[in-house]
């Protein structure tokens, strides 16, 4: 059988689309392609986001910016020296968005208006960080991006 250029585009055509359905298919099947959303109570979470907002709103206001310091023993953060360590009540929350096995929370303990998060808890890499916690009665909230 001999087959023309007619024929031949055909099949290079149906080729191609095969490949490319293969493609498609085998990427969506993978299991290592994971399209799960970031939190399973997503849409219960973004319920709450107006308070965070308020949170960090009340945060500038009052100048109650908290700053981050890499030591070699870990990650620093450092309240303000004119804070009353002792009525400080919150909780420090570290997303990894590319492992959220890493994900991690930890209760707010300050020793010296500072919190030291470990270096053995912190793998190289981006991290998200988003400490909230009150102060006489008051929410603040202080997120930021890291690379570590």
């Amino acid at each position: 059988m001999k087959i023309n250029w007619g024929t031949g585009i055909v099949l290079a055509f149906i080729g191609f689309i095969s490949f490319i359905l293969f493609f498609v298919v085998s990427m969506l099947m993978d299991d290592r392609t994971n399209h799960d959303l970031v939190r399973e109570d997503y849409y219960q979470a973004e319920m709450g986001f107006q308070k965070e907002l308020d949170a960090e709103i009340n945060s500038h206001k009052n100048n109650v910016d908290l700053k981050l310091v890499s030591t070699s023993e870990g990650l620093r953060l450092e309240f303000p020296k004119e804070l009353d360590q002792t009525t400080i009540t919150g909780t420090v929350t570290l997303y990894r968005p590319s492992d959220k096995q890493l994900d991690f929370d930890l209760p707010i303990t300050l020793s010296n208006n500072n919190l030291l998060i470990p270096e053995k808890r912190l793998p190289a890499g981006r991290w998200n960080i988003k400490v909230s916690w009150e102060y006489k009665g008051e929410a603040y909230m202080f997120k930021d991006k890291i690379t570590y």
